[in-house]
């Protein structure tokens, strides 16, 4: 069966979930505008949110037949929101991937796949980040076919976790290329931590 693919967010330069997709026969329609969520998507098999910056209304979630995947670069709970990368190295908190299901909150829907990760070769925001988009794009990879099919059995999140906005994030020195220890030492030392 051919699937249609509603793919939001980041686009073939960014990812190479979408080339894999077609390997599998979907074809795909990608997007990084905020859609008119009152037209019916009920022609798409599967919606996947990857580098999506628009909220999806939970109107919009409760008239799709099938539930709309987000990939998120956090151990969710968490570090929900924005920035999460940034979040697990300040507050401490595990560093992962997760494929979750999308509801209402934000990054609160039910786990479908995660992974946590370990870093130790790379010293700077930047090499964090890019390890995490590949260990979430590999998970994705391993799972297409359950994915495609609704194979899986999603579980609740567990525990509070933890929820960061954009303008939560400090203004730090070097951008996402600073060392990772020298900044969170530095952050925490002007705040008194």
């Amino acid at each position: 069966m051919a699937h249609k693919i509603l793919f939001l967010g980041y686009d073939k330069s960014r990812t190479c979930l979408i080339k894999e997709l077609e390997k599998h026969g979907c074809t795909i329609d990608q997007t990084t505008e905020k859609l008119d969520w009152d037209k019916d998507y009920n022609n798409y098999n599967l919606i996947v949110s990857f580098g999506y910056s628009h909220i999806i209304p939970a109107e919009f979630l409760e008239k799709h037949p099938r539930k709309t995947i987000n990939l998120h670069i956090s151990y969710l709970p968490f570090n929900r929101g924005a920035h999460p990368n940034f979040w697990a190295f300040y507050d401490g908190t595990p560093h992962g991937v997760t494929i979750h299901e999308v509801d209402q909150g934000v990054d609160t829907g039910d786990i479908i796949y995660q992974k946590k990760v370990s870093f130790s070769d790379e010293k700077n925001f930047a090499e964090t980040y890019a390890r995490l988009i590949s260990e979430i794009e590999q998970l994705f990879i391993e799972n297409i076919p359950d994915l495609l099919a609704g194979d899986y059995t999603p579980a609740s999140q567990q525990g509070e976790g933890t929820y960061h906005k954009l303008s939560d994030l400090p203004d730090f020195d070097g951008g996402w290329e600073a060392d990772i220890e020298a900044t969170i030492s530095a952050l925490k030392m002007s705040k008194g931590r």
